[in-house]
């Protein structure tokens, strides 16, 4: 076979740039995004849906860029990693120059939409959740401390506000609980995925907590988070942000969390961390779309 047919029998740069965004992964951050843009409107309020659509595709945009740049960081880490070997910064089919430009093309354009057609205070906050995800978080945090989840999370958390601030131009206190709710969810979020992946973090020299710390301080500590994210996720109906469909959602929401939780702790396999990662991501889409019916459905039933 000629070397011409077997170039073209490799993905387009673009298509393996595309996969280095995590497509899955950004889906469920432009979906808390939008949410937030909906909660930010008063019921009866129409929506501004040519604002809403620019500011989605700029933050997806940043977003991408800030994934592709965590690839291009993490190489070694991902090749010693069974679910992340095979990404083409792995594989060496895409060069370092290439993702840094394709990402940096990405991530200004995002930036240049949301200064200009949405508002600066979303352009800058999205700058610095690129800055804590791509550089503080994965540069720096990662391969430093166990706490890198804890404290990394704070970008994972924004999101919403960057929603919220693309439509009212401010952050207001809503939006806060928004980030807050994120926040407390991603450690154990992440921590059920990293006691199941617990030797490949090892193999790769990633400090997550069971490989410094052991299992058990992991799941005692992913209990004990659980019961945090519940308490926050009550705030929203404590202050008025939400009614009776969203509290609830949300308390059988943290049941079934915190179920899973308290087997982990007495009962641990690694059939159950992975049934606990799956729901977690299920328990924030649903969480996200009840705030979301709670807050119009006013509007519904009137």
């Amino acid at each position: 076979m000629s070397e011409q047919a077997i170039s073209n029998r490799q993905p387009n740069i673009l298509v393996q740039f595309l996969e280095l965004t995590k497509p899955r992964v950004n889906a469920l951050i432009v979906f808390t995004a939008i949410i937030g843009m909906m909660l930010a409107f008063p019921v009866g309020v129409p929506w501004d849906l040519p604002l809403m659509l620019t500011a989605t595709v700029g933050i997806a945009l940043v977003a991408g860029a800030a994934a592709a740049f965590n690839c291009l960081v993490e190489q070694q880490i991902d090749q010693k990693m069974a679910r992340t070997r095979a990404r083409p910064t792995v594989a060496g089919s895409i060069s370092t120059l290439q993702v840094l430009l394709l990402a940096g093309v990405v991530g200004g354009a995002g930036l240049m939409v949301l200064y200009r057609y949405v508002n600066p205070l979303t352009m800058w906050l999205t700058l610095g959740t690129f800055v804590g995800y791509a550089v503080i978080y994965t540069v720096i945090l990662k391969p430093a401390t166990p706490q890198n989840i804890v404290i990394g999370g704070a970008s994972g958390a924004m999101p919403p506000v960057l929603g919220w601030a693309a439509m009212t131009g401010v952050v207001d206190p809503q939006a806060l609980l928004l980030f807050l709710i994120i926040f407390a969810w991603t450690p154990p979020h992440f921590w059920a995925l990293a006691l199941y992946r617990k030797n490949e973090y090892a193999k790769a020299g990633v400090p997550m907590l069971p490989v410094t710390h052991g299992d058990a301080f992991t799941k005692l500590h992913l209990l004990l988070y659980t019961f945090l994210l519940a308490a926050s996720t009550l705030l929203p109906f404590a202050v008025g942000m939400s009614g009776w469909i969203y509290l609830v959602t949300v308390l059988l929401l943290n049941a079934r969390f915190i179920f899973f939780a308290l087997k982990l702790h007495r009962q641990y396999s690694d059939t159950l961390a992975r049934k606990t990662f799956g729901f977690s991501i299920l328990y924030l889409s649903i969480l996200f779309a009840a705030l979301l019916v709670d807050h119009y459905a006013p509007l519904v039933l009137k």
